[in-house]
């Protein structure tokens, strides 16, 4: 991914200096992120224990509130203050990461960029989100979270959260190596963004209350698989640019087949449970990624009726 030298956006705060070590726990209700695997039924403590524990592998928006949690995050709401520590001095952060912080900051300009264009084209004004970058735990307009989190969207601030540690996971725990299967992974999160400020989110609250957990399940794997082609649109017009190298639209699709509820679930207990299915195989994730890429158009990612 040819990405250096090219504008890095300004809407980054960066918080790790600030941010508390963090064990292994969950966000409170409110918050956004993506369960890889969802859930399964049954298996008392000790399976919700493995859950916890595999949260780290989790990204995308939070199913606490998809599964009964509160609805605090899904109340609009501003950005904060933008901080810079650009001289790289922020604690407990490895000068390695200073790169990387280089490099979501890029991959965030060009999906400003990108949707600023698409929502000019259709006659509206796109918001920028911003992204929080933390390091072991952060509070958010939706709750607490911490790393084993993963990334996630609070619709409740319209920022993205993102210990880039994760980034390690998912090239060592997942399989899913490359730049452009990061990049995928903040624009999935963008694509929430999207849905936010289109009224798509909130619309899909109202859906799913009263909801069996098996139906907002359902619904909750259309939201996703949205997430996933407005995730290949972006890409589409970034590939337009000149900035993607041979190779780099398939590291992606590997990292959302690496990241599909079949695969996951199978990973983590041996066998899957299609009903707890929340974000999607990965033949209807690698799908969707990539009819928004071949297309580049929103029409072309209706998920919310017909077959997924």
């Amino acid at each position: 991914m040819l990405w250096k030298g090219r504008r890095q956006s300004d809407n980054i705060e960066d918080d790790r200096s600030d941010s508390g070590g963090g064990g292994i726990g969950g966000g409170s209700p409110g918050q956004f992120r993506i369960p890889i695997g969802g859930r399964a039924g049954g298996g008392g403590s000790i399976f919700l224990v493995i859950l916890v524990v595999l949260a780290g592998w989790y990204f995308g928006f939070d199913p606490s509130t998809i599964l009964g949690g509160g609805d605090g995050g899904l109340l609009p709401g501003g950005g904060g203050q933008i901080t810079d520590d650009s001289g790289g001095q922020d604690s407990g952060t490895a000068p390695a990461n200073d790169e990387m912080k280089q490099f979501v900051a890029t991959v965030l300009a060009e999906t400003e960029d990108t949707w600023t264009g698409i929502f000019k084209s259709q006659g509206l004004t796109y918001e920028d989100p911003k992204l929080v970058l933390f390091s072991g735990q952060v509070r958010s307009a939706c709750g607490f979270a911490s790393a084993a989190a993963g990334p996630f969207y609070c619709p409740g601030d319209h920022k993205v959260y993102l210990d880039m540690t994760f980034f390690q996971q998912l090239d060592q725990q997942f399989g899913a190596s490359g730049e452009f299967a990061r990049a995928y992974v903040i624009a999935h999160e963008v694509g929430h963004h999207v849905q936010n400020l289109t009224g798509i989110m909130g619309k899909f609250n109202q859906m799913r209350q009263g909801m069996s957990e098996a139906d907002s399940n359902q619904l909750s794997v259309r939201i996703e698989l949205q997430a996933d082609c407005f995730a290949g649109v972006w890409a589409h017009y970034t590939g337009q640019k000149g900035i993607l190298e041979q190779g780099d639209f398939e590291s992606a699709l590997n990292a959302a087949k690496q990241i599909g509820d079949d695969t996951l679930q199978k990973k983590m207990q041996g066998y899957v449970v299609p009903e707890s299915f929340n974000h999607g195989t990965s033949q209807q994730r690698q799908t969707w990624l990539a009819r928004g890429y071949k297309s580049g158009k929103l029409s072309d990612c209706n998920t919310m009726s017909g077959a997924i």
